[in-house]
């Protein structure tokens, strides 16, 4: 969970994180990922995320279907080094075309 200072905002696909967050880097940092629940998209999302995360383990990635089965959450759970790689990473995850959300 981001903490953030009461006068922050949550802007949609700009900053993940605000200018006056309260983040200290490194930090422990879980992102979910919203999509088709696809082998397809699973592996997509992992591959990306190794882009910017380069040791990201197995261990660190969780994936839960919705109740339906038509959808999955992924969430990867990664020690953050920097402001720059967390907003790299969330754009990255949320240009991919099968993307629903990234929080």
């Amino acid at each position: 969970m981001v903490r953030r200072n009461s006068d922050a905002t949550c802007q949609t696909q700009g900053e993940l994180v605000s200018e006056e967050s309260l983040l200290e880097f490194p930090c422990e940092f879980p992102l979910k990922v919203m999509g088709a629940n696809t082998a397809e998209f699973e592996a997509a999302i992992v591959m990306i995320s190794r882009q910017h995360i380069p040791d990201l383990g197995e261990a660190a990635i969780q994936s839960r279907p919705s109740k339906a089965g038509n959808y999955v959450s992924i969430t990867i759970t990664f020690t953050a080094t920097s402001r720059p790689q967390i907003d790299n990473l969330y754009r990255a995850l949320n240009a991919h075309p099968d993307v629903k959300f990234v929080l």
